[in-house]
């Protein structure tokens, strides 16, 4: 999975890129079809924000998590990412069951015409 790393007013330094690395990794073995990432790290008001787009199974899926400090705020993001993703793909899943159709029996519909509704 390729991760795509940007800053804005935020330096990218190597342990940033190995600490995405590291949140990401189970990612990419729980989504193998998950294609790459795109993350934007930015800072507005002593706050760190931390935005993740992707495209999963034709549906663009971005998640966004914040915090005072700039790890939590990656964390955090990574989390909703899971989170996102698992509901995408239980949702595919659920496309594939049948779906139980309701039917009436013919006895059940034969006692009602046969009793006296008056």
């Amino acid at each position: 999975m390729k991760i795509n790393l940007s800053g804005h007013h935020v330096d990218i330094t190597d342990a940033v890129r190995a600490h995405v690395q590291e949140k990401f990794a189970k990612t990419a073995i729980h989504f193998p079809s998950l294609l790459s990432l795109d993350i934007i790290i930015s800072k507005d008001n002593k706050k760190f924000n931390a935005e993740i787009s992707t495209i999963y199974s034709g549906v663009r899926i971005g998640v966004k998590g914040e915090g005072e400090v700039m790890y939590p705020a990656i964390a955090n993001a990574a989390k909703k990412l899971d989170a996102s993703l698992k509901h995408r793909k239980g949702q595919l899943k659920a496309n594939l069951h049948d779906k139980p159709v309701s039917t009436t029996p013919e006895i059940a519909h034969e006692i009602i015409q046969e009793m006296d509704l008056r």
